[in-house]
């Protein structure tokens, strides 16, 4: 149920309620100009959150970059968290996992054609991706987990709340999990609930939508976690069938809710053994030694499986066993609508970056032969907020 994974330290409450008062003056300090949000010429589109942890922004950002990347020239940028370099940077041919971070580096191998470039200052990022000639034909940035990095007034903001963890539940730092109180969520132009049980009846969609409770401006959508078939994460692991249960589960992560996994596999495997690393953890030899000792320990026929993020940090660690690289699986995901509202929220995106993208095939779609048809979504009549 919505909300289930909410655990409130009350003993932190007054340090939640003075870490409020500085989220709150900081907010004020950007409301009332006094620090100042920059706009740019190009489409910005911000997806984040306001809660510690993953509420779903790589699959979400991934579906943005399917949406777009055939019409315009596509940038993601992100602050590459625990990277090991600085600054600016962005990925090519040569980049590696470290360079960038798991999240940018997960991106850039499964989207050849797009640009996936790091920077802690989002501003400067953005200059760069927009003057550099590498990258100057950039017509759309999407900004990973920038919620809070109010320097940049982004053309769409879109906020994901975590079912499990919905934020009227949830308490502020270091009590809860909120990054900001409630009211933040009202910056957002989009707002989607994540992670949603397939099985959502009418009666609990229209208890969460009186539960975010939006501006008449916001609109809302809901998204569920669909997995796709296992892949081996080494070429010594055979390829799986689609069709069969799995047999005994180690399931091996570092990612911040590693609940929703857990329950998504039940019913999958015959038992799951989880192993649990902090988000973004970089795996070391100790390590590689604890997971070889657990899986020798279990029950066979066995796999491991991990997440394509946790995969992208596993892949280069060489003293995995020969017995853990032939079971190691890596589980893709994707997200879709529910209630078939993939259609409005691309129309919502795709309107936005028409109206904003100067010299593009989509600016140029407005006026095409096929518009005439009036099955085009560019040419009705629409309004975003913004």
């Amino acid at each position: 149920m919505e909300g289930d994974f909410i655990k409130i330290n009350k003993r932190l409450l007054p340090l939640s309620w003075l870490y409020g008062l500085g989220v709150t003056f900081r907010n004020l300090l950007f409301d009332t100009g006094v620090l100042k949000s920059r706009s740019f010429d190009v489409p910005v589109i911000s997806v984040g959150n306001i809660t510690v942890g993953g509420s779903g922004k790589t699959p979400h950002v991934e579906y943005l970059i399917r949406l777009l990347k055939d019409e315009v020239k596509v940038a993601v940028l992100s602050r590459g968290y625990k990277r090991k370099t600085r600054g600016y940077r962005v990925a090519d041919a040569q980049t590696t996992m470290p360079q960038i971070g798991d999240e940018p580096y997960q991106m850039h191998r499964k989207f050849r054609d797009i640009f996936v470039a790091v920077d802690a200052n989002r501003c400067h990022g953005i200059d760069m991706l927009t003057t550099q000639p590498e990258t100057r034909n950039t017509q759309v940035v999407l900004l990973d987990d920038a919620y809070q990095h109010r320097y940049v007034k982004p053309g769409m903001n879109i906020l994901l709340v975590d079912y499990h963890r919905m934020i009227v539940h949830d308490k502020l730092l270091p009590a809860g999990r909120l990054r900001e109180p409630q009211e933040g969520k009202n910056r957002a132009d989009i707002v989607i609930i994540t992670k949603c049980p397939a099985d959502l009846k009418p009666m609990e969609f229209r208890v969460l939508q009186r539960a975010i409770d939006l501006q008449p401006w916001q609109k809302l959508f809901f998204t569920q976690i669909v997995h796709d078939p296992l892949r081996p994460l080494f070429k010594e692991a055979p390829k799986l069938n689609e069709d069969m249960k799995w047999p005994n589960v180690l399931l091996l992560t570092g990612i911040a809710s590693p609940e929703q996994m857990i329950k998504d596999m039940e019913g999958k495997c015959e038992s799951i053994m989880p192993m649990h690393f902090p988000d973004h953890h970089q795996f070391t030899k100790s390590d590689a030694e604890a997971i070889n000792m657990q899986f020798k320990m279990m029950k066979k026929p066995a796999i491991i499986i991990t997440t394509e993020k946790d995969g992208t940090r596993l892949e280069h660690l060489d003293t995995l066993s020969p017995a853990v690289r032939k079971a190691l699986y890596v589980q893709p995901i994707r997200v879709d609508f529910i209630q078939d509202e993939d259609k409005k929220f691309n129309e919502t995106i795709l309107d936005y970056v028409r109206k904003n993208t100067r010299n593009s095939s989509m600016a140029e779609g407005k006026n095409a032969p096929a518009a005439a048809t009036g099955n085009n979504p560019g040419n009705r009549t629409r309004s975003v907020s913004f």
